[in-house]
């Protein structure tokens, strides 16, 4: 079964947030720009874990960096997080026209 974009971003979005230390470090990132030195002392999580998962929201296109002398830090993309707010929000009215729908066995 082929999905649709709207589909690909809503299970981008349950994805990515769907691990815990990944979802602090959006919610981190949110409220200032910090560099891997940072993420580490906020969460207690060592170097190549915060490096694996600030990766994987790179790639998603949630995170971009910017190099300052020898640290880089890492910001939320604003706009890629209204994208997968909308992906959530079809998402929940998905369930919601879903309430009551059963398939049949």
């Amino acid at each position: 079964m082929l999905m649709s974009p709207k589909d690909d971003a809503a299970e981008a979005a349950v994805q990515l947030f769907g691990d815990p230390l990944r979802a602090r470090i959006v919610r981190l990132l949110a409220t200032e720009q910090m560099c891997t030195c940072h993420l580490i002392e906020e969460t207690g999580a060592r170097q190549p874990t915060i490096s694996h998962h600030l990766r994987i929201l790179r790639e998603a296109g949630l995170v971009e960096t910017e190099p300052r002398g020898r640290f880089t830090y890492y910001r939320l993309r604003p706009d890629a997080v209204s994208g997968l707010a909308d992906a959530l929000r079809d998402l929940a009215a998905g369930a919601e026209q879903a309430r009551g729908r059963y398939r049949p066995c």
